[in-house]
């Protein structure tokens, strides 16, 4: 299945056409060839690059790029890993709300609320493992 084309004109310095112009009649291809690799090669950099994720991602959780460019660039599991980790920081979590009043502590420990008593083996514990 062929891939819709886009036709793309742009000026480039006449030195760097001339490079071009020479690397193509070396490897035996085209002008055009040459250049989608080059910017294949070129895209597919950026996408591993650090800073430019780090660039793309605040892009897209500042809401300056959507979904459909994060997942052009960068495929769609890395999309949707990003997608995922926005609507996580998207979200407010839940406050819990108390209904009625509070349990007495009677109630809560079902009963009298213990008391703490240090235990005889754990105070000479601590004084065996002091200096």
């Amino acid at each position: 299945m062929a891939e819709d084309k886009t036709r793309v004109d742009f000026n480039a310095p006449a030195s760097l056409v001339e490079r071009a112009d020479s690397v193509v009649e070396i490897l035996d291809i085209s002008r055009t060839r040459l250049l989608i690799d080059a910017l294949e090669d070129e895209l597919e950099e950026l996408a591993n690059d650090e800073e430019f994720r780090r660039r793309l991602s605040d892009a897209y959780y500042n809401d300056r790029i959507d979904y459909q460019i994060v997942e052009t660039v960068l495929g769609r599991e890395e999309a949707m890993r990003m997608k995922l980790l926005r609507a996580s920081i998207d979200r407010t979590p839940p406050e819990p709300q108390l209904t009625g009043d509070l349990p007495s502590d009677e109630e809560f420990y079902d009963g009298d609320v213990p008391a703490w008593v240090p235990d005889e083996d754990s105070e000479s514990a601590d004084e065996d493992s002091r200096p």
